[in-house]
């Protein structure tokens, strides 16, 4: 039997209801907005694909990996052959060299849901990456501008001493955002380092700063009819359908789909990646760019270069992904207003009940 619970954030919740309180524009609004999110092979582009069939609906990838071309089969793409006719937005938007942020993906995101408005069609939003989710549905807290300099000087400590290195840098400095950051996403800790030197107080106070009301620790009601911000989305009645599959289950299915995704090719398409010349669908990626630090990336890139056997790497790879689905799973459970739904995405019992909870009949 599927079960589910009702959002967290409406204890009155029914089906079909919207997921959050809207303002005033968007109860004046008609349109709906749909979000499957869940953790890593949980089945939401399954799922997603299966309401988008029965809905007149078009997918929205958010996901910051898929953001990024030529990284296709570790990076989890649906194939336009499995796609079942259904259009996926918001992938293969930037080359792997190109700096790409969630205030990036919210202006790509906003002209897509417009075109899908534009056309009559209704948007589902399969969500995996919960902070440019966020910054879609909530908008953005004011936050440092660049210092190319300072990255400069972060930039050479990485070079001299490693990603490791500069990521106990930010632990000293902000413990709480050190915690949330996976040691070799360099990116990542560059800016959450600059932005904690350029505005003298932790990512947690900046990012309270930009919601009303919000104090540092307290849980954040503006997702349960607070005061949005400024730049939240409106005009959509959003639903969100969570997916959590039985955490034995859920690894299980990744420690396969590892192993689908090499018999797939994606140690050749590393191969092709990294190599100065590429080939002839892709071209040769620099070492340091930041898609090489995807999970698998930079472990199949280690094998071919001699420094780890295949079956360490897929161990590896393997162990990182499940870590990786226990933070994703942390973070969507402090989203408020989730329909939750305890099973894969392309289970028919839970295509059922996500039909249910839309009031639609599967």
């Amino acid at each position: 039997m599927v079960q589910t619970s009702k959002p967290s954030g409406d204890p009155h919740a029914r089906s079909g209801a919207p997921s959050r309180v809207p303002s005033r524009a968007s109860r004046e609004a008609t349109s709906r907005l749909i979000v499957v999110l869940g953790p890593t092979a949980s089945g939401k582009s399954a799922l997603g694909i299966e309401l988008a069939k029965r809905l007149n609906g078009e997918i929205l990838v958010c996901d910051s990996t898929q953001v990024y071309r030529h990284f296709d089969i570790g990076t989890a793409k649906v194939p336009e052959q499995e796609q079942q006719g259904i259009a996926h937005h918001l992938i293969d938007l930037v080359e792997p060299d190109e700096v790409f942020t969630a205030g990036d993906y919210r202006r790509h995101a906003l002209l897509a849901l417009e075109d899908l408005r534009r056309r009559g069609k209704l948007p589902i939003i399969t969500a995996g990456t919960g902070l440019y989710l966020r910054a879609l549905l909530e908008g953005l807290s004011e936050a440092p501008a660049r210092s190319e300099e300072l990255r400069s000087r972060l930039r050479a400590i990485v070079k001299a001493r490693g990603a490791a290195h500069l990521h106990k840098i930010l632990a000293r400095l902000d413990p709480a955002t050190a915690a949330r950051i996976a040691p070799r996403d360099t990116q990542k800790i560059i800016r959450a380092i600059e932005m904690r030197v350029l505005a003298g107080k932790p990512l947690a106070e900046i990012f309270a700063a930009g919601r009303p009301g919000l104090r540092v620790g307290v849980p954040d009601t503006s997702r349960d009819g607070g005061t949005p911000r400024e730049n939240s989305l409106e005009g959509y009645a959003i639903t969100k359908i969570g997916l959590q599959p039985p955490r034995a289950a859920l690894y299980a299915r990744i420690d396969a789909r590892v192993e689908a995704m090499l018999a797939a090719g994606w140690l050749d398409e590393v191969r092709a990646l990294a190599s100065s010349r590429g080939n002839d669908k892709v071209p040769g990626v620099a070492a340091d760019s930041k898609p090489f630090q995807f999970i698998g990336y930079a472990d199949l890139r280690a094998h071919l270069e001699g420094r780890v056997s295949l079956a360490d790497a897929v161990a590896q790879i393997q162990q990182s992904t499940r870590r990786f689905a226990k933070r994703q799973l942390t973070w969507f459970r402090r989203e408020q207003d989730v329909h939750w739904l305890e099973g894969f995405g392309d289970a028919p019992e839970i295509a059922s009940a996500a039909f249910n909870l839309l009031a639609v009949k599967p």
